[in-house]
């Protein structure tokens, strides 16, 4: 079969992945978005659906004055006699740290935060024989980077050891990503080194204990696409193994797509990709030939499989607490969801607020090539829709109320420091029909009037790129209210992407 990478498309960032009673579930990092930690489940490795959050609560998730990326980073999923146990970083909270949740229903709800006293990010857990291994990255007694571990108490997260160096890495910088595994004779730890962007990696070492000492693997790193140069699936690197029920090896890891071969820019963050994983007859692994594509080819899935996701999103079609995601805090007194209707009253806070909670309401995108639409109908102040990246980076399409208290339609354009009202369309009524279109290099956007398009303009995406904004998360596509105190409408919203996938 050949499939494609992604195979979880859009922002969702450090997949962790385990299994269970026949299925895969796996998780993905969040950041500042409520609720947090999108959990997917699937049967055949390639096809994965969202089936909620792990974190769905405030007092599991406090995000009060969380700054943009910061927040939820970097999970990891574990099943251990029957129940799950999902570890991670809250970062930039006074409440924050390592800690971890549990459930025994993985469609249920997870349990209040457990915290560790470890510090660094990336944790996760490993389990044998009764015992709890605790792993995080951190600094050595000199200040140099390296993987921290200790042993738990699983029931209440309290230390049993004090916490150790275990590895320094291979001398790649921000080396992060632990994840500790037993597999045969021995136990490997695989990390991730270069930054999470253009030079990331992943990179391994083995050894006869849980407590080291490791021997690297001599052909580190084991995967990394950062020598291929006009290679459109860049970044490659933060992963996770996994035994499918064949007994064949897999290495889930996040990577990017660049809008083009030759431009160095990538908005829809970091996504959910994979590779098989071979084992020679000494017990090194191998990921593919160390390298990852946008298309890759295995004997190990029958070729009857298709690989599919939805590529139209409605009201009708999404589920509030398993699709949707808001900035900080869901204000539930904000929003009324009827069917194909949602109307959303502003808070105090704006798209510009920085660590504000705004009524606003998001998907992640998925593809390049999208169409986003919705009628909105605007009682007071601002409604519309947004391609949102940060605080300072986004593009909205709005109905607005102007001053004598009639309507028009904006387009603005905020880069940075610039606050650019690019069009502005007077004397409208209260009602309209907007729409934007994208591909990989622009947003194009329009207001609908008797059934025809109107071009209201454009924007290049690499201005809500990550090598722009900076930061860890992608472009969400959201519909939202501010600068008044009614609610305002949302009817039809629509996300369509052009190109279904199908394991072509």
């Amino acid at each position: 079969m050949r499939y494609e990478n992604p195979v979880i498309r859009g922002y969702y960032p450090d997949p962790s992945v385990c299994k269970a009673d026949g299925k895969y579930y796996l998780a993905a990092s969040s950041f500042h978005y409520f609720p947090g930690v999108p959990l997917f489940e699937s049967s055949d490795l390639i096809n994965w659906r969202q089936i909620g959050f792990c974190l769905t609560r405030e007092s599991q998730l406090p995000l009060d004055n969380t700054g943009s990326s910061g927040g939820i980073y970097a999970p990891s999923i574990r099943y251990n006699e029957g129940r799950f146990f999902m570890v991670t970083t809250n970062v930039g909270h006074k409440r924050g740290g390592n800690f971890y949740v549990w459930t025994d229903d993985i469609y249920g709800g997870w349990s209040e935060p457990v915290f560790v006293d470890q510090g660094g990010i990336d944790p996760s857990l490993f389990f044998e024989n009764g015992k709890t291994y605790f792993t995080s990255n951190g600094a050595d007694e000199n200040g140099k980077s390296a993987i921290l571990q200790c042993e738990i108490d699983i029931t209440n997260g309290s230390k049993l050891t004090d916490s150790r160096v275990i590895w320094r890495g291979t001398g790649g910088r921000y080396l992060e990503a632990p994840h500790l595994y037993k597999i045969g004779n021995y136990y490997y730890l695989m990390a991730a080194e270069g930054g999470t962007e253009y030079g990331h990696m992943a990179v391994y070492a083995r050894g006869c204990s849980v407590w080291g000492p490791f021997e690297p693997y001599a052909r580190n790193p084991v995967l990394t696409n950062r020598n291929l140069g006009g290679y459109q699936l860049q970044g490659t690197g933060h992963g996770d193994l996994i035994e499918d029920y064949n007994g064949a090896w897999w290495m889930y890891f996040l990577a990017f797509r660049q809008i083009h071969q030759w431009m160095t820019y990538h908005h829809l963050g970091r996504e959910t990709c994979l590779v098989p994983v071979t084992f020679d007859k000494d017990g090194w692994f191998t990921a593919s030939d160390g390298t990852a594509g946008l298309i890759m080819e295995t004997d190990r899935i029958p070729s009857s499989l298709k690989q599919r996701d939805k590529t139209i999103y409605t009201f009708a079609n999404t589920d509030l607490k398993k699709d949707w995601q808001f900035l900080r805090s869901f204000r539930a007194g904000y929003y009324l969801f009827d069917n194909d209707t949602v109307k959303i009253k502003s808070s105090e806070c704006s798209l510009d607020t920085p660590a504000g909670v705004p009524s606003f309401i998001c998907l992640h995108q998925k593809e390049f090539d999208m169409e986003i639409s919705a009628d909105v109908e605007t009682l007071d102040g601002e409604a519309g829709i947004t391609v949102y990246m940060d605080e300072n980076h986004h593009y909205d399409l709005a109905l607005q109320k102007d001053e004598s208290g009639g309507c028009q339609i904006i387009l603005k354009l905020n880069i940075g420091d610039i606050k650019h009202l690019k069009t502005v369309i007077p004397g409208v009524q209260n009602k309209a029909a907007l729409k934007i279109k994208s591909d990989a290099l622009n947003y194009h956007f329009f207001y609908i009037q008797d059934g025809k398009e109107n071009f209201l303009g454009k924007a290049q995406t690499k201005y809500l790129s990550s090598e722009t904004v900076g930061g860890f998360t992608g472009v969400v596509l959201g519909l939202y209210s501010q600068n008044g105190k009614e609610f305002n409408e949302f009817k039809n919203f629509e996300c369509k992407y052009k190109q279904p996938l199908d394991g072509k």
